[in-house]
C-alpha cells in the first residue's frame, strides 16, 4: 500500500511569498534567453536604423519588433510571407477613407467607429489573425495623423511612413526568426507538447525505480504547470493547419496540461510506493514515452487499452487519473477526416482557404468583442478630440495592444497594465529623462540605454500569464515616450501626455471590458462551461437538415464554435486563480472539476465528429437503415444527457426520458442482427461504428458521475 504524507506549510510573510513568485517567474528555463535574445536585436535594430535615417513612427516599429518575436519562430516568419499584401490593403483603406471623409467631422467620426469595429471584429473573426492585427495596428497609428492641422501632402507621407516602419521591424524581425524557424520547423506544436510529455515520463520513471526525483524535474515541472498551454493554444488557433488537425491537436494540449498538473501536484507529496504499484508506473510511463515518441515523428499514437483500476493504482494518489489521461490521448486520432473534407462543391471547384471563421455569421462573442473593443478605442479617441489634446492619442493605441494581448480582462491583468505603465512610463521613461538622459550626447550611449531596459521588460515579457504583460506594459511606455523623436526626449511635458493617454487607454479597458461588459472570472467560466455543453447537445442533434450542404457547413460551423468554447473555457479557468473574493473557494472547486471533465468532453466531441459521418450517410460510411434510425435515437439521447448535466450545473431539473447506456444496448442489438447477414468488409466497419458509439457511452456516463 501507499501512504503519503504532506507538511502544513509555516504562515509566511507576505514580502517571502513575493519574492518566492518572482524567483519562480524569472528563473531562465530552455530557449528563454535566445528568445530575449532575438525580441532585444529585433527592437534595437528597428530604434537604430529609425532614429539614423529619421524615419517617423519608431517607437511603433520598436513595439512591434518586440512583441511578434513572442509567438513562435513559425508564427513569425508566417507574418512576414503575407507582410505586403496585408500592409498594402490597410493602407489602401485608410487613404480611401480618409478621401472621402476627412472634410466633414461628424462624417469622418461616423466612418473612425465603423473603422475601429470593423478593426476589431476582424481580430475575432477572421482566420489569418497576422493580417488583421497588422490593419489595426496601422489604423490607429495613423487615425490621429489624420486629425492634426496639417496638409493632405503630409498626411498622406505620415500614413506611408507608419507603413514603411512597421513593414521594416517585421522584415528584421522575419530575419532574426527565419533560423531558428527552419531549425524547428512543424515542431513549433509537437515540441512543447513532448517537453511535456518527457517531465512527466521522468516522475514516473523516478518514483517506479524508487529514486530521488531531482531538482531540476521539480522546477520543470512546477514552471510548466504555470506557464500552462496559451502560448501553444495561441499558435494552434492562429496556425494554417486543417480544422480537424487543429480540433485533435487541441484536445491532446488539453489532456498533456492535465498530465502535468497531476504530476506537479504529486511532487508536492511525500510518496510510498509500494511492488505492485511501481510497476504501474513503470507501465504508465513506457506508454507515455511512446506516445511521445509517436508524436514527434509525425505518427499517430497507437492505441492503448484503457487501464483497469486496481488496488496498486487507487493506493497511489492520482495516478489512476493519470493513466486515465494517458489513455484518452490515442482516442483523440480516432477517424481520418472531418467531414468539410467531404462537403459537395458546385463546378469542380477546389477548396480554398476562408477569409472568415466558418462561426463569425453565427458566434455572437465576435460581435461582442468587436463591440466592446469598439466602444473602448471611440471613447479614448472622442475623449482626447474634445479635450484638443492629441498628446493623449497613445490611449488608442493602449486599447489596441491590450485587445491583442487579451480578451476577457481579469483585475490581476489590468493590475499588470497599470503597474507595468507606471514603472515603464514614471520610472523609467520620466526617470531616465531626468537623472539619465540630459548627459547622454551619443546614439551609442542612448543605445546601451535602450537595451538595458529592453532586456528587462523582454525577460519578464516571456514569463508566464502571471506576469509576461507587465513586461510588456513596460516597453510600450518605455518606447512611446522616447522613441517618437529624433533626439533624446528631455521634454517632461512630452512624456506625461504620453503616460497620460496609456493610463487612460487603460482606464476605458477596465471599465468596458471589465466593469460594463465583465464579470467575475469564476462566472464567466460557469457561463462558458454551461454554453459548452449546450452546443456540445446541440451538435448531437446533427444534421437536423435535409439538405447535405447544408448539413455539412452547419455542422462545421458548429464544431468550430465548439473548439472555440474549449479554448474560452480554459482561459477563464486559468483566470480564476487570481482572483479573490468570498467565492474564490468554491471558484477554484468548480474549476477543478472543470479540469478534470474538459479532456473527456474533447475526446467525446472528437469521436462524436466521426459518428457524425455515419449520420451524414458519407461515401464509405453508409448503414443500414434500420441501424441508422438506431443510431438517430441514441444520438438524441445523448443530447439529452449532455442537456441534463448543463442543467445540474445550472441547478435546474435534469430531466431524461432514459439512460444513454439503454439506447446504446438497443443500437448493438440491431447491428448484431446485420452483422450476420453482412460481408467481412462491412462488418469490419459495423464493428468500429459499435466500438466509437460504445466509447461515447462511457465518456458521458464518467462525465455524468463527474460534473
Amino acid at each position: 500500500m501507499s501512504t503519503v504524507a504532506q507538511s502544513v506549510p509555516r504562515t509566511a510573510h507576505p514580502l517571502a511569498w513575493f519574492r518566492e513568485f518572482l524567483k519562480e517567474e524569472l528563473a531562465p528555463y530552455p530557449g528563454r534567453a535566445a528568445l530575449v535574445a532575438r525580441m532585444v536585436i529585433a527592437a534595437t535594430l528597428v530604434m537604430i536604423i529609425s532614429m539614423t535615417f529619421r524615419i517617423p513612427e519608431g517607437a511603433y516599429g520598436a513595439i512591434y519588433a518586440l512583441a511578434i518575436s513572442r509567438e513562435s519562430p513559425q508564427a513569425t516568419v508566417a507574418a512576414v510571407k503575407v507582410m505586403a499584401v496585408g500592409f498594402a490593403l490597410a493602407a489602401a483603406y485608410e487613404l480611401i477613407g480618409a478621401m472621402f471623409f476627412v472634410d466633414d467631422p461628424t462624417v469622418r467620426l461616423i466612418w473612425v467607429i465603423a473603422t475601429f469595429f470593423l478593426m476589431f471584429y476582424a481580430l475575432s473573426a477572421l482566420t489569418n489573425y497576422t493580417a488583421s492585427a497588422r490593419f489595426g495596428y496601422l489604423v490607429v497609428i495613423t487615425t490621429p495623423l489624420w486629425d492634426r492641422h496639417v496638409s493632405a501632402e503630409a498626411r498622406v507621407e505620415g500614413t506611408l511612413w507608419a507603413v514603411g516602419t512597421i513593414t521594416l521591424a517585421t522584415a528584421i524581425t522575419g530575419l532574426f526568426e527565419l533560423v531558428p524557424a527552419e531549425l524547428t520547423k512543424a515542431n513549433g506544436l509537437i515540441r512543447p507538447i513532448a517537453e511535456r510529455l518527457a517531465c512527466v515520463e521522468e516522475l514516473l520513471l523516478s518514483y517506479a525505480e524508487d529514486r530521488p526525483l531531482t531538482e531540476t524535474t521539480k522546477k520543470n515541472l512546477t514552471r510548466l504547470a504555470m506557464v500552462g498551454i496559451s502560448a501553444s493554444r495561441r499558435y494552434l488557433q492562429r496556425s494554417s493547419y486543417s480544422p480537424q488537425y487543429r480540433e485533435q491537436m487541441g484536445a491532446v494540449l488539453a489532456l498533456v496540461a492535465r498530465l502535468v498538473d497531476i504530476s506537479a501536484t504529486l511532487v508536492d507529496l511525500d510518496i510510498q510506493i509500494s511492488d505492485p504499484g511501481r510497476k504501474r508506473m513503470h507501465s504508465l510511463a513506457d506508454k507515455t514515452s511512446s506516445i511521445r515518441i509517436d508524436l514527434e515523428r509525425g505518427m499517430v499514437p497507437a492505441q492503448t487499452e484503457l487501464f483497469e483500476a486496481t488496488e496498486s493504482s487507487t493506493a497511489v494518489p492520482l495516478l489512476r487519473e493519470m493513466e486515465a489521461t494517458v489513455s484518452l490521448i490515442p482516442e483523440v486520432f480516432v477517424g481520418s477526416q472531418s467531414p468539410s473534407a467531404y462537403a459537395p462543391l458546385a463546378n469542380g471547384e477546389t477548396r480554398r482557404a476562408a477569409l472568415f471563421r466558418p462561426d463569425a455569421l453565427t458566434n455572437s462573442e465576435h460581435i461582442k468583442f468587436g463591440l466592446r473593443g469598439c466602444l473602448a478605442a471611440s471613447l479614448c479617441y472622442i475623449i482626447y478630440n474634445l479635450l484638443d489634446w492629441p498628446g493623449i492619442s497613445t490611449a488608442v493605441t493602449t486599447v489596441l495592444l491590450t485587445a491583442l494581448t487579451t480578451i476577457g480582462s481579469s483585475r490581476q491583468k489590468q493590475v499588470l497594465r497599470i503597474s507595468g505603465a507606471l514603472v515603464g512610463g514614471v520610472m523609467l521613461g520620466i526617470g531616465a529623462q531626468v537623472f539619465i538622459l540630459p548627459y547622454l550626447d551619443s546614439i551609442t550611449e542612448f543605445t546601451i540605454l535602450f537595451i538595458v531596459v529592453s532586456i528587462a521588460a523582454a525577460w519578464i515579457a516571456t514569463s508566464s500569464a502571471r506576469l509576461s504583460y507587465f513586461g510588456v506594459q513596460v516597453a510600450v511606455a518605455f518606447y512611446l515616450i522616447n522613441l517618437q523623436e529624433f533626439k533624446v526626449q528631455t521634454s517632461l511635458a512630452v512624456a506625461r501626455d504620453r503616460v497620460a493617454g496609456i493610463m487612460l487607454g487603460l482606464f476605458i479597458i477596465w471599465l468596458v471590458f471589465d466593469q460594463l461588459w465583465g464579470a467575475p472570472a469564476g462566472v464567466e467560466m460557469k457561463r462558458a462551461f454551461v454554453a459548452t455543453l449546450r452546443l456540445l447537445a446541440q451538435f448531437a442533434r446533427e444534421p437536423v437538415s435535409k439538405d447535405m450542404r447544408t448539413a455539412v457547413e452547419r455542422s462545421y460551423s458548429l464544431h468550430e464554435t465548439i473548439n472555440q468554447s474549449f479554448d474560452t473555457v480554459r482561459s477563464l479557468a486559468d483566470g480564476v486563480l487570481f482572483e479573490f473574493g468570498a467565492t474564490r473557494q468554491q471558484d477554484l472547486a468548480f474549476r477543478e472539476r472543470i479540469q478534470q471533465s474538459q479532456p473527456q468532453l474533447r475526446v467525446l466531441f472528437l469521436t462524436r465528429i466521426t459518428l457524425l459521418k455515419y449520420r451524414l450517410n458519407l461515401p464509405g460510411f453508409e448503414l443500414p437503415r434500420m441501424i441508422a434510425c438506431s443510431q438517430k435515437n441514441f444520438d438524441y439521447d445523448l443530447a439529452e444527457t449532455i442537456d441534463a448535466i448543463a442543467n445540474r450545473v445550472e441547478s435546474k431539473p435534469a430531466e431524461r426520458n432514459r439512460e444513454l447506456n439503454d439506447s446504446l444496448k438497443q443500437l448493438e442489438e440491431i447491428v448484431d442482427s446485420c452483422v450476420e447477414k453482412s460481408r467481412p468488409a462491412i462488418m469490419a466497419e459495423l464493428r468500429t461504428f459499435v466500438a466509437l458509439s460504445r466509447r461515447i457511452e462511457t465518456l458521458t456516463a464518467s462525465l455524468n458521475k463527474d460534473i
